[in-house]
Order: structure tokens, then C-alpha cells, then sequence
């Protein structure tokens, strides 16, 4: 397993999986660092669906209009959110948190939709009290995905010390 810090800076998107299942334990570390994160006023907005049904997969690739790859992967989590004003940014950070402890697992994924999902809904009975923010295909990369090789902006492109404009040494 490697560190946090590790992890971000290797994680890349995965959209092409071996033919091999997740296993079990993996996939309750994945759930347990998103339900961990903190989140503003402790709400915990968020609502976390594994499917594992190759045909539900199937059929939430078909809903995915940019991530029609859900339908190999042998697990999705589907987030859905409560209709509340921090919802959308409290579980962006159990999206990431969920994305990098798989990856320290060996474990790639990548960020499905983000809206556009009502269809996602009906197909997993999600009442409509609640968004579909997201859909997490998770798998084994079929192939390297060039670990750590990312292109990023400097930091001292993006980060400043005591105001903005003040290089940050």
C-alpha cells in the first residue's frame, strides 16, 4: 500500500479494466474513506450504491453519455446527494477520498457524469429527494497508466505565500 501523498501524486483516470472482481476488503476500505470524510456541518449528504450486476453496469454505461466504460468494470459506486447547498462539495471530498485509497490499493477509477444522471435514478430506485452526482467505475488498470507521470503546473505557478502574487519559495 502506498502513502497519501504517493497516491496523489500518481493517480491518473482509469477507463479500461482487467476482467478481474475487486475484492471484498478493498471494496469496504473504498466505502469506509468515504463515509469518514468530514463534511460541512457533519451532514454526510451522500449516498454511496455498489453495483456489481454486470447487466446494471451495462445499463449505466448506456446512461453515462461520458463514461460509457462503466459497463466493464467490475463494480461501480454510484454517489447520490442530498438537495442541500454543501452536498455537491462534501462529496466531491469522499469521491476523492474513496478515489485515492483505491489507487493506494491498486485500484483504478475515474469520475463518471456530474449531473445529467436522472436516468440513473429510476434504474437504481433512487428517491427523488436526492441527486446522482457521480458514477465510480472501479477495476484493476488493464494496462499501466504511467504512475506519476502527470502534467501539472509548477507549484509556484499556483501557489502563493501571505497574498496572492507573493512567490512561494
Amino acid at each position: 500500500m502506498m502513502d497519501v501523498l504517493k497516491a496523489a501524486r500518481t493517480l491518473l483516470a482509469v477507463r479500461r479494466y482487467q476482467d478481474r472482481p475487486v475484492p471484498e476488503t478493498v471494496l469496504r476500505r473504498i466505502l469506509e474513506a468515504g463515509r469518514l470524510t468530514a463534511s460541512a456541518k457533519n451532514a454526510q449528504p451522500w449516498q454511496f450504491i455498489v453495483v456489481q450486476d454486470q447487466e446494471t453496469l451495462r445499463r449505466l454505461g448506456d446512461l453515462a453519455r461520458t463514461g460509457p466504460y462503466v459497463a466493464q468494470a467490475p463494480l461501480a459506486i454510484v454517489i447520490a446527494v442530498e438537495k442541500t447547498p454543501f452536498a455537491v462539495s462534501d462529496a466531491s471530498r469522499a469521491i476523492q477520498s474513496m478515489l485515492l485509497t483505491a489507487w493506494a490499493d491498486g485500484v483504478g477509477s475515474n469520475w463518471v457524469g456530474f449531473g445529467g444522471l436522472n436516468e440513473v435514478r429510476a434504474l437504481l430506485h433512487i428517491p427523488a429527494e436526492l441527486d446522482v452526482l457521480a458514477i465510480l467505475p472501479f477495476g484493476y488498470p488493464l494496462e499501466s497508466v504511467g504512475r506519476g507521470r502527470k502534467q501539472r503546473k509548477p507549484l509556484e505557478a499556483v501557489a502563493h505565500r501571505e497574498r496572492y502574487g507573493q512567490p512561494f519559495d
